[in-house]
């Protein structure tokens, strides 16, 4: 896939990438493979799928109380518990505002681990990683942002994703759907957004401007990007994902770079 060739002109010190089409085959791929890079907030979507397995296994419901008073699990995988980016402190009520949080995901990972009874980090490789045979990717830490992984091992994930066998469905739908739509907020790294559309784990692209994907990317694009210098996107209209690993932190460098590559891929994808 020759657009990936774009990333040669990148200022990184090393990056991986893989695109992976709708029928879980890989349509090209760029730099070492099983090189393993830290994933910062590309970790969310994989603590959102074991969630949603939670879910779909019983183990708790969307609905049930989690986070602060009033919340609950379907809040804190929306950004809408009024938990803060950084802190366990509230800064709204749950449901009013889009409030980006590193703290609501770390609720959430120990609502599942005490819901489970095991460690959230168990849980996430016993539900997720080990059936997709993701030997590269560990969770040593938050399940925020601590994650590692690699891009063979994403193009796993996105082949479940875009034809899930682990999830119903419909569950993989109802996570890449506005969630309390119409909320405002900012989007780390782009500036405030209204509407700052999220689904369940995954920020949903709509028509946000500035953004990380391209000018090509569909409204119903989702996905997230990591301050580690990477990203996962899923565009529903090219049936296909993408994602890019780097090791240089998130900066105005990637501003023009990560949208120019996304178009780039989903001109190849259509041609």
């Amino acid at each position: 896939m020759d657009s990936l060739r774009l990333i040669d002109q990148w200022p990184v010190p090393h990056a991986a990438a893989v695109v992976v089409r709708g029928d879980g085959t890989v349509a090209g791929s760029y730099g070492p493979q099983d090189h393993a890079f830290a994933l910062a907030s590309v970790t969310k979507p994989l603590t959102a799928y074991a969630a949603l397995i939670a879910y779909e296994e019983g183990v708790f419901e969307l609905d049930d109380p989690a986070g602060p008073d009033g919340s609950t699990v379907r809040h804190l995988l929306a950004h809408t518990s009024g938990l803060a980016f950084d802190e366990h402190r509230v800064q709204a009520a749950p449901g009013t505002r889009r409030i980006y949080s590193n703290a609501g995901f770390e609720v959430l990972g120990d609502t599942i681990a005490k819901a489970a009874g095991m460690p959230f980090a168990s849980y996430l490789h016993e539900a997720v990683l080990q059936p997709l045979g993701m030997t590269g990717t560990t969770l040593p830490g938050s399940p925020a942002a601590s994650g590692i992984s690699t891009a063979a091992d994403l193009s796993r994930f996105a082949a479940e994703v875009l034809a899930p066998r682990l999830l119903h469905a419909s569950s993989v739908a109802l996570a890449s759907e506005v969630a309390f739509p119409g909320l405002r907020g900012v989007l780390p790294g782009y500036g405030l957004q209204d509407p700052n559309d999220w689904g369940l784990g995954f920020e949903i692209r709509a028509r946000k401007s500035p953004h990380w994907t391209g000018a090509r990317s569909s409204p119903a694009t989702f996905g997230h990007f990591g301050q580690a210098g990477t990203f996962l996107w899923f565009d529903p209209a090219a049936s296909a994902a993408c994602a890019v690993l780097t090791d240089r932190a998130f900066g105005p460098w990637a501003h023009p770079l990560w949208p120019a590559l996304t178009d780039a891929v989903l001109a190849d994808l259509s041609a």
